[in-house]
């Protein structure tokens, strides 16, 4: 399901890359002459960078004309674009890998980069460098190995601290379903870092190719193969095929690099220095000690200020509802707090409440996602006599554990309902029983008392009211009516639990589950009395009430 505009986004950049990626590799082995290791590092990248690997391989690496490879490649900047090309082929496959496995396992954000570093390294040196390489480089596998360790180590460190940054701002941003290897949103930044990666790594790459401590791009042209020339290459074409070291040629296996020990130490120091500023920067800012499993899908409301000690359990009450969730939508014409009838079990009245994910019309055209009791918001209003025995079955059906508070009556801690104090929150799919006698009357509220401020906030609340065991006549009116307050916050399709905080203000307010105009009207005639039952059900925000037109008496205040 696409929950944001970014999503429509990453899907078509995936199609772009799918698309460019068929196109490399086919015209790698239909039309190319260069080797194989050549042809999959051009074919990953593209897959890893869209059409910006493609871009590459054309600009770059692509023959025009037959028999014109070795000439056209032997620029020094497409010779470095080669080096990188095969850098990022084997260490970004690496990166990726340790990427998607250390989100499963839950991993911390810091010690994830620094497990894709060294599986990007590893994958790098030992498999792309010293072993596909092998046959180019003449030698042992472990020969290779120690041939290839420091510009492997050069080129790594510049590419990941280009990636680095990239991901852990993207992944630890408002979005971060990018942490999430199931949504495409964790490939798109991975493809994002990638770019970068590539970009800060290309520098580094042209000058190791220019002091020949790494190979650029070759051409391969086997006697009696597709890519044999038909007639003898002339002077011109053959240096420069020499220089570049098509395959096969001799004096290629063993370049000798001009390179001073000095040189080599200050490019790898100065790789190191980026390599642990990318790494270890981000740190200021975003709080690299949160794994995918503390806050990966959340999505943090606009404007919400986060920083490095923000702490997980507070992104997600501020998180938006999940779209894909949701298990009911309601138009505009289904009401809430309708009354909910009770049944009778020895002389016990039991009501059934069940919360789920629904989408509530507040306006026409206008829906929030929230959270429900019974499929209504405000949940079902609840109402029995002072002395009743009661019993309320709770079960849940939400994406997170809940617990039922009933504001204001005096119970058992066990039937009180706050997570973790009086009782074990309830978990998905479970259930709770809570059972008490009425010794209060009045009006009060139930709510839910775990994650209480995102909950109640995103419509986990409804109406208790408990008619005294003999009827106060001076309290009679002709009409009755219950005002049920609510604060919404509505941003780019997704509903957040609307809080007095940076990012979290409300955009819209209701009354009974409805935004003006689409509320009430109370009709009544001269002289006739009604009673209001007021409700603070909001939980963001003092709300001073009156009605128009006449003054109106205060009779009782419940619930404190």
């Amino acid at each position: 399901m696409l929950i944001q505009p970014v999503d429509y986004f990453v899907v078509a950049w995936f199609a772009l890359a799918a698309a460019s990626t068929i196109y490399v590799a086919w015209d790698q082995y239909q039309n190319n002459p260069e080797p194989v290791v050549m042809k999959w590092g051009f074919i990953l990248v593209t897959l890893y960078m869209g059409p910006f690997g493609l871009l590459l391989y054309v600009m770059a690496d692509k023959e025009p004309r037959p028999g014109e490879h070795e000439t056209f490649i032997a620029p020094l900047w497409k010779q470095g674009v080669g080096s990188t090309i095969h850098c990022v082929a084997g260490d970004a496959t690496g990166i990726i890998l340790a990427a998607a496995i250390t989100a499963t396992l839950g991993l911390p954000m810091w010690l994830d980069l620094i497990v894709e570093y060294a599986s990007g390294f590893a994958f790098g040196l030992f498999v792309f460098q010293s072993l596909f390489m092998k046959s180019m480089m003449g030698g042992t596998y472990w020969k290779n190995v120690r041939k290839s360790f420091l510009p492997e180590f050069i080129s790594m460190n510049f590419m990941m601290a280009g990636m680095a940054p990239v991901m852990s701002f993207l992944m630890m941003g408002r979005d971060m379903r990018a942490m999430v290897p199931t949504e495409f949103l964790f490939w798109g930044v991975m493809s994002l870092g990638v770019i970068a990666g590539f970009t800060v790594a290309y520098p580094a790459n042209v000058w190791l190719v220019a002091r020949k401590l790494k190979h650029g791009l070759m051409t391969e042209r086997r006697p009696g193969g597709r890519f044999a020339l038909k007639k003898k290459l002339g002077e011109h074409a053959r240096h420069e095929q020499h220089t570049r070291g098509s395959q096969p040629l001799s004096g290629h296996h063993d370049m000798e690099s001009d390179a001073t020990s000095a040189q080599r130490t200050a490019l790898a120091g100065v790789s190191l220095l980026m390599l642990v500023a990318g790494m270890v920067a981000p740190a200021n800012w975003v709080n690299l000690r949160l794994s995918a499993h503390d806050v990966g899908g959340a999505i943090m409301p606009p404007g919400m200020i986060m920083d490095r000690n923000t702490p997980a359990a507070a992104m997600i009450d501020m998180a938006a509802v999940d779209p894909r969730d949701i298990a009911a939508t309601y138009g505009i014409d289904v009401r809430g707090d309708r009354e909910l009838a009770p049944h009778l079990e020895s002389g016990v009245k039991v009501f059934d409440l069940e919360t789920g994910v629904v989408r509530w019309s507040i306006l026409p055209g206008v829906t929030v996602d929230g959270y429900a009791f019974n499929g209504q918001i405000p949940g079902p209003r609840i109402r029995f006599r002072q002395g009743d025995r009661v019993r309320i079955n709770v079960t849940n059906h939400l994406p997170e554990t809940t617990t039922v508070h009933w504001h204001g009556l005096i119970l058992p801690n066990i039937m009180d309902g706050p997570a973790h104090i009086t009782q074990e929150p309830i978990d998905k799919g479970s259930a709770y029983r809570y059972e008490f006698t009425a010794a209060q009357s009045g009006t009060y509220l139930y709510h839910s008392h775990d994650h209480v401020d995102r909950q109640q906030a995103l419509g986990l609340y409804g109406a208790l009211i408990i008619d005294p065991a003999e009827a106060d006549p001076s309290l009679e009116a002709d009409h009755e009516y219950i005002v049920l307050l609510q604060e919404w916050l509505l941003r780019e399709r997704l509903t957040y639990p609307a809080m007095p905080m940076d990012g979290g203000q409300p955009n819209y307010f209701t009354i009974n589950g409805r935004a003006y105009p689409a509320t009430d009207t109370i009709k009544m005639r001269v002289r006739e009395t009604l009673k209001v039952r007021f409700v603070g059900s909001n939980n963001g925000f003092i709300h001073p009430m009156h009605i128009h037109g006449g003054p109106f008496d205060v009779v009782a205040v419940d619930g404190q």
